[in-house]
């Protein structure tokens, strides 16, 4: 009995050891991945209408809803560019112009045309449809079905009190395009994550473009 003693409590010291060695670099690793992602990103937080980041900046967006101009008449298009010129001319502070390509999703459309196809009774119209709903997964696996989406970023240096300075700037920009006719929409929280996992997606990565 005097022997199985120090045996059992040398196995348990043995055993805390391990658990502690191995504890310790998994959450050494943990902690490394933590870094790498942070440091890809650029990232520290996003919220409400704000985006900030590890370098002491903080940014907010807004998308500028197309128009067709393809209705405009040539006058109406020269008015256009003459009211924004005059809009925007104005601002002295750095902003980025973003047009980003993405995946236009057509699912709502698909289940659509599927419905029609089920009920409908005419054989020349359920054929069209079918021809319709061949071609649009076709264009929709290939990845020819996207849309240009447009966006503003605009950023300061982060301190305490400037959200409210930069959301002035924000819709202050806003307005310049909405005096044209040209609506626009501040991104909420959701929607910059969305536009950031778009941006930083290797397929249409590339398809951004970036102005100041």
């Amino acid at each position: 009995m005097t022997m199985i003693l120090p045996v059992i409590m040398l196995t348990l010291c043995f055993l805390g050891s391990m658990g502690y060695f191995f504890y310790t670099k998994l959450n050494h690793e943990n902690k490394n991945e933590e870094n790498t992602a942070q440091d890809f990103t650029n990232i520290v937080d996003i919220k409400d209408n704000f985006l900030y980041t590890k370098d002491g900046y903080i940014i907010s967006y807004f998308r500028i809803q197309p128009i067709s101009i393809e209705l405009l008449s040539q006058r109406e298009k020269e008015n256009m560019c003459n009211m924004l010129t005059a809009e925007l001319s104005s601002i002295s502070e750095p902003f980025k112009f973003l047009a980003i390509s993405r995946p236009v999703n057509i699912s709502g459309l698909l289940e659509e045309y599927s419905e029609i196809l089920h009920s409908s009774k005419d054989h020349i119209q359920k054929e069209l449809l079918r021809k319709e709903i061949y071609e649009m997964n076709d264009y929709a696996l290939s990845g020819e079905v996207v849309e240009r989406q447009f966006y503003i970023m605009l950023w300061q240096k982060n301190h305490e009190g400037v959200e409210s300075d930069l959301i002035k700037r924000t819709k202050d920009f806003m307005r310049r395009f909405d005096s044209c006719g040209i609506n626009c929409t501040l991104l909420q929280d959701g929607d910059i994550v969305g536009l950031c996992s778009l941006v930083n997606n290797s397929i249409y990565e590339s398809n951004g473009e970036e102005c100041n």
